[in-house]
């Protein structure tokens, strides 16, 4: 069984439990996530299976898309709804539509961010939450991101009795984005503190949540002898460059790991090589060796 599930994962659940819940109900040890999503967090969660587990890494690095809601007003510890209250104001009045648009816009771009202390980032081999359970704060790695898109959807609302603001967005953020951290940079810019109230991640790895299947949903269809729910690697990687090897190329060269002469494709993007129009491999130029080089080896995709 190789191919990939776009899981729907559910509030109040690790994208670890679901491996481990998967492992069990497709009878294979080979299942890994694309990207951990706190358990406040729901969405979309590609599950790889099989010889797919090779690509963890490639459609864990692409860019993803959420949409959720930042309380201003007040700042929690864990920088979501279920830490405990850091600082608290009650504002006076709402902040216009106006004056939050361009705050959205001032954070499209490249950002330096330092992750939570309650993360799972590793320090030392100890992830950050586990100092952060200690009461130990240490020093966090900057970390590189890109905002691609962050704009607010539909009408805030704001609550003049308890002085507190709420507002929805979409953002489309690079690997390795915290976006609860967004919420408290968010009001930073604002002068007032915030947190991340709601999260949904509405796009992974190519797949959107309308194409997503809960747990409950795969079991049923698993009870029925139905696998419509794991997408092959070949639509996953259909927007990759393809070409389709001969009889020599893949009994001499790809089958034994080696390099291809090729012309005519795009030199600097991956191209994956197909047999009988079923993914085998994925190569990317050598620009010293003039040749393609194997990057990664789907041999047993079928």
């Amino acid at each position: 069984m190789n191919g990939v599930i776009p899981l729907n994962k559910e509030i109040g659940m690790t994208s670890s439990d679901y491996v481990y819940k998967l492992r069990k109900v497709l009878h294979t040890k080979k299942v890994g996530h694309t990207g951990t999503l706190d358990p406040l967090v729901d969405g979309v969660l590609p599950i790889c299976v099989g010889q797919a587990t090779k690509l963890v890494n490639r459609l864990t690095g692409s860019p993803k898309e959420y949409e959720g809601e930042i309380t201003l007003g007040r700042s929690t510890t864990t920088e979501d709804r279920e830490g405990d209250t850091v600082k608290e104001v009650k504002l006076n009045e709402a902040f216009t539509d106006e004056i939050l648009q361009n705050n959205f816009k001032k954070m499209i771009g490249d950002i330096t961010q330092i992750p939570p202390m309650y993360s799972a980032v590793r320090v030392n081999g100890k992830k950050l939450y586990e100092y952060a359970r200690a009461g130990i704060e240490v020093e966090r790695p900057e970390r590189q991101i890109h905002i691609y898109d962050f704009y607010m959807i539909g009408k805030p609302k704001f609550d003049l009795e308890s002085g507190k603001q709420k507002l929805r967005f979409h953002v489309k953020c690079s690997k390795g984005t915290y976006v609860r951290t967004l919420a408290v940079e968010f009001g930073d810019l604002l002068g007032v503190p915030s947190f991340m109230s709601e999260l949904t991640r509405t796009k992974s790895a190519g797949f959107e949540i309308k194409e997503t299947y809960k747990l409950s949903d795969i079991e049923k269809m698993i009870s029925e002898n139905n696998y419509e729910f794991l997408r092959s690697m070949d639509e996953v990687l259909s927007d990759m460059q393809s070409h389709e090897l001969t009889d020599e190329e893949w009994e001499v060269r790809v089958l034994h790991g080696g390099f291809l002469d090729l012309a005519g494709y795009d030199k600097s993007e991956m191209m994956r090589v197909t047999r009988n129009q079923v993914t085998k491999a994925i190569y990317k130029y050598n620009e010293e060796r003039q040749l393609w080089i194997p990057e990664t080896m789907l041999l047993n995709n079928d």
